[in-house]
């Protein structure tokens, strides 16, 4: 009985950080004028698909990074259902409270405005279990990440940090101004980021590479291709991608950059 106490007081604890993470990683996103209109305007089938991605990547954090350290699937199951009705609960509220939504605000825009919010904010919510705790002790959940483990936590600290910028028209700008040596530098400069962070943050089997060499192939070429990969599904998600071939390509490159930095920074960032 006192076992199934402190097991009870623990996931409460859990859920008040998931409140705070949600909180604290979804409120500078909430500030902007681009996500408002998002959940205006954001065509409502790829809406469906950003809540599922979201859900998916939810539900791998809670493998590694979930409310309780030693879980089942069903576990992690439930708790990424937590951290998903916690972001959009937050969310809500948050909304409401700064008067963005109101008696006068259509349903469809309400929910629209609401599930693109929730979307950082249930990434934040699970991710507030590692950010906001006081400590951990022994061997945590993501050290025992096979490769596809770690590729997985590249790919959802792309997707976090690539989120908190692809709304906005600067990455749209800053792409139009570029020049085609300007996206070189830039893919290159992201590369030899990726793999300094990569070889300095130290991923879990990371110490078994022979070389640099080796782990440019296995952790920074996939690192960077995920994070390419991601940058290009938020811009299609948001409709940045409505110009040509050029346009696109230096879209993807600009917000690859963040992308990448996410996905070399993924272990402490997840």
């Amino acid at each position: 009985m006192a076992a199934s106490a402190s097991d009870e007081e623990s996931y409460a604890r859990g859920l008040a950080r998931a409140a705070a993470g949600a909180l604290i990683f979804s409120f500078p996103l909430l500030m902007t004028m681009e996500m408002w209109e998002l959940g205006f305007h954001m065509d409502r089938g790829r809406l469906a698909l950003l809540l599922a991605v979201t859900s998916l990547v939810v539900f791998g954090l809670a493998r590694f990074v979930g409310f309780r350290d030693d879980t089942n699937l069903t576990d992690d199951a439930l708790d990424a259902l937590a951290a998903l009705l916690v972001g959009f609960v937050v969310s809500a509220l948050l909304l409401i409270l700064l008067g963005l939504v109101g008696p006068g605000t259509a349903i469809r825009e309400g929910v629209g405005m609401m599930a693109v919010q929730a979307a950082p904010a249930s990434m934040g919510a699970i991710l507030a279990n590692k950010q906001l705790q006081a400590g951990t002790s022994g061997k945590t959940k993501e050290d025992r990440a096979g490769y596809l483990g770690q590729l997985f936590l590249m790919a959802a600290g792309a997707l976090f940090l690539a989120f908190n910028v692809a709304p906005t028209e600067e990455m749209i700008l800053i792409g139009f101004k570029m020049s085609a040596w300007h996206t070189l530098a830039l893919v290159v400069a992201s590369l030899i980021v990726l793999h300094a962070l990569v070889f300095t943050v130290g991923f879990a089997g990371q110490e078994e590479q022979e070389s640099h060499a080796s782990a440019f192939a296995h952790f920074t070429l996939a690192g960077y291709g995920i994070a390419l990969l991601v940058s290009l599904y938020i811009l299609w998600t948001f409709g940045r991608l409505d110009g040509g071939l050029s346009d696109t390509v230096r879209a993807v490159a600009v917000l690859g950059f963040p992308a990448t930095l996410g996905a070399a920074l993924a272990r402490l960032v997840v």
